[in-house]
């Protein structure tokens, strides 16, 4: 079995090999976890500049919130919507793999340098969709790639979707809360 840091570079290579056995430890899922806070941490670096302490901390938060949802919504879609004959995973095997495809996230600490920052948020965000259709295809036992695309982008737009949903609702519901509140002044 390999080491933490092994894993880790071999999910920063999209190496097949390294996923499935990610998949398979079922003691991986707290390592996954290190990985995803680590990366929320390197952004939260990269970003204090215009967020501070506080965005650095709402952005760690955001980051295992999202990864909980990425990896039901990826599972949802990938098994139930769009499986293939020989697809069978659950949700801690997604969690698991998808904690450690973030891997790429971690070098976002290197977004603090100015100028340069916006280039390198590109490459990485290019890197951690290559790594993340590469651990879905694996993860979801997919022969096709085109297929682990498909998933990937059903699950972002239903995530969007879901996430538009939820900050219309807050906004109305301060909106209510604000007319109700001048009303009663």
């Amino acid at each position: 079995m390999s080491s933490y840091a092994d894993r880790v570079v071999g999910a920063l290579k999209a190496d097949v090999r390294i996923f499935e056995e990610i998949e398979a430890d079922k003691e991986a899922l707290i390592p996954a976890l290190g990985v995803v806070a680590a990366t929320a941490v390197a952004s939260g670096i990269g970003a204090l500049g215009e967020g501070g302490a506080i965005g650095l901390a709402f952005g760690i938060v955001g980051s295992l919130i999202g990864w909980v949802i990425a990896s039901a919504l990826i599972y949802f879609v990938g098994v139930h919507v769009m499986p293939e004959p020989t697809t069978k995973a659950d949700v801690p095997e997604v969690m698991r793999v998808l904690g450690f495809a973030a891997a790429p996230g971690l070098l976002r600490v290197f977004t603090i340098i100015p100028f340069l920052g916006i280039l390198i948020s590109l490459a990485i965000l290019v890197w951690q969709i290559y790594v993340s259709v590469v651990a879905v295809r694996q993860v979801l036992d997919y022969r096709s790639t085109g297929r682990a695309v498909a998933v990937c982008v059903v699950a972002w737009l239903v995530g969007f979707a879901i996430s538009c949903g939820i900050t219309a609702m807050a906004v109305g519901g301060a909106a209510v809360l604000g007319g109700l509140a001048g009303a009663a002044a």
